[in-house]
């Protein structure tokens, strides 16, 4: 199969052709037919996330938003066949441990870990998906291949904080921090549940992007002191605060947006200059 291959940090993918891999009796083999770019692809491009015990041996295949058709299925994998259309979440799911069961297959201790980061993943034409009858989702004929691609890291990351972790309600302010992947699809689901969205972003493309996707006002953080600018059109602090991204630049501000009694959704994770490590303004937080 062809694939776009990490073979060296911080450098160009290789385009190679590599051996088709085989499914196991739980697997399924899944012709990719869209994958999304991922700022995480981009973190682990970088060498970042080592100082969380993420790391890939190279040369490797990233890849976990996926979509595509299934093209081999192993004896145990009873409830897909060839030719299905399908989508996956990145993280891959055993379906009998405790947190499976209650609810929490994110947090899965199988072992299989994460697909494009455990194992090879969808920047090549041919992908396996461990455990097929639990992680395997059949799509329904009216969704294309390349928004089932977008379903399974940002859109699903954003929902799962949003309305499951932050719990957001209608009427609710909420200050989204970084109009990326994750950010965009923050400001739809929060848009779809009834809440108010700033969108604050450095870029006056993605801003137009939230509004489109509806955020009822912008924030040019590059321009505007954007805490600031949160509480004045909120009328004292936003309910909720999604940092969409994870650099300080985002996370403190974010809080800073909050009125009393607010709550902050951490979504974005670290890059280099904070490996792992974020200065909080913690008096305030206990304070209001």
């Amino acid at each position: 199969m062809k694939a776009a291959v990490l073979t060296r940090l911080r450098e160009p993918l290789e385009i190679q052709e590599l051996p088709d891999p085989v499914p196991g009796p739980n697997d399924a083999l899944i012709q990719v037919e869209a994958c999304g770019i991922c700022r995480s692809d981009w973190h682990v491009w970088q060498g970042d996330w080592t100082w969380a015990g993420v790391r890939v041996e190279l040369p490797h295949v990233l890849g976990h938003e996926l979509s595509g058709l299934v093209v081999d299925a192993g004896t145990n994998a009873r409830n897909f066949e060839p030719g299905q259309r399908v989508t996956t979440a990145f993280h891959m799911a055993c379906g009998k441990c405790h947190p499976c069961y209650s609810g929490h297959s994110n947090r899965c201790e199988s072992g299989y870990g994460s697909i494009g980061f455990s194992f090879n993943g969808g920047y090549g034409r041919l992908v396996i998906v461990p455990h097929a009858d639990v992680n395997l989702i059949r799509l329904p004929d009216a969704v294309d291949f390349v928004s089932a691609a977008s379903l399974g890291c940002r859109f699903m990351t954003a929902y799962h904080g949003l309305v499951d972790r932050a719990v957001v309600r209608p009427g609710e302010w909420v200050a989204i921090f970084g109009a990326g992947g994750i950010g965009l699809s923050a400001v739809q689901i929060a848009s779809a549940l009834g809440a108010q969205v700033v969108a604050v972003d450095i870029k006056a493309e993605k801003l137009e992007m939230a509004r489109r996707e509806g955020a009822v006002e912008t924030v040019n953080a590059s321009t505007q002191d954007a805490a600031q600018v949160v509480k004045d059109t909120t009328g004292g602090g936003a309910r909720l605060s999604v940092d969409a991204l994870g650099i300080a630049q985002t996370t403190r501000p974010a809080l800073r947006s909050l009125r009393r009694g607010g709550r902050h959704l951490q979504i974005g994770l670290t890059s280099q200059s904070e490996q792992g490590q974020i200065a909080l303004p913690v008096d305030a937080m206990v304070l209001q």
